[in-house]
């Protein structure tokens, strides 16, 4: 049974044997083990993952896809398949009290930042994450300060977990293939955040204003938030642009300026 993929899902199914060995090599998963796979789709990762002993939660939203994987592993035990959209489906209810996930997945670009965001509301019961992102997007998650790939998207996800490049998938590896080169990133949600916040979406908002104009110093950006001064008698200079100011020091302005 064929199945042509699907622009509006995002689809590009991998097929490539050694890079599939080489994600579960970096994931290293273990028997008996509680995972999450996010968009399954014809099963490439489904199938190794399930040979390791692991339980697994797979979350697919082609209904198409559903019935196939439903079909293909029927009355195996270790699976279960969830027919959801995973941007809304809640990750926390699969973990029983005190287990940990372990999540992976090769996401759609379109919708790969809100998802990894809803997932961290999740965090607490999540072990690890590994997923198949565009390579644009995991050089912005892992960017240090100084960088100009360093963004929002860096600060936040640095603030909720530890993140790691594993390595780069071409193209090829796909069917169909992308137009642009992927990479597999590894992501350990913080069990305690290393800086402190007093108010998150206040940080939220004050990261994502300081960005809004990159070009701008911070002086000027975040005007409306700390005076200058206020800046300079933190230690901070209030002439840098947001790209070279570092996560603590985010944090630092977060605590000391107004909602």
């Amino acid at each position: 049974m064929t199945h042509q993929p699907r622009k509006r899902f995002g689809q590009n199914f991998l097929h490539d044997v050694n890079i599939i060995n080489n994600i579960l090599s970096h994931a290293h998963p273990q028997t008996g083990e509680h995972w999450v796979e996010i968009g399954p789709g014809l099963g490439a990762l489904t199938k190794p993952l399930l040979n390791t002993g692991v339980k697994l939660d797979v979350v697919e939203l082609d209904r198409d896809l559903v019935s196939r994987l439903q079909k293909q592993y029927a009355g195996n035990e270790k699976l279960t398949i969830h027919s959801a959209d995973a941007l809304n489906f809640d990750f926390n209810a699969l973990a029983k009290a005190g287990e940990k996930l372990r999540v992976i997945g090769n996401l759609p670009y379109n919708i790969s930042t809100p998802l990894m965001f809803h997932l961290l509301e999740n965090s607490g019961c999540i072990e690890d994450m590994h997923f198949m992102l565009q390579k644009e997007v995991v050089n912005r998650i892992c960017a240090e300060p100084g960088s100009k790939k360093y963004g929002r998207l860096s600060v936040m996800m640095q603030y909720f977990c530890e993140t790691e490049w594993l390595f780069d998938v071409p193209p090829e590896s796909f069917d169909p293939a992308p137009q642009v080169m992927s990479a597999i990133v590894r992501l350990v949600p913080y069990a305690k955040p290393p800086v402190e916040i007093t108010d998150f979406q206040h940080f939220s908002r004050l990261v994502t204003q300081a960005f809004s104009q990159r070009r701008k110093t911070l002086r000027n950006s975040l005007k409306n938030y700390i005076a200058e001064d206020a800046i300079a008698a933190l230690g901070i200079d209030a002439n840098l642009r947001a790209e070279s100011v570092s996560l603590e020091e985010f944090a630092l302005i977060s605590r000391h300026s107004q909602p």
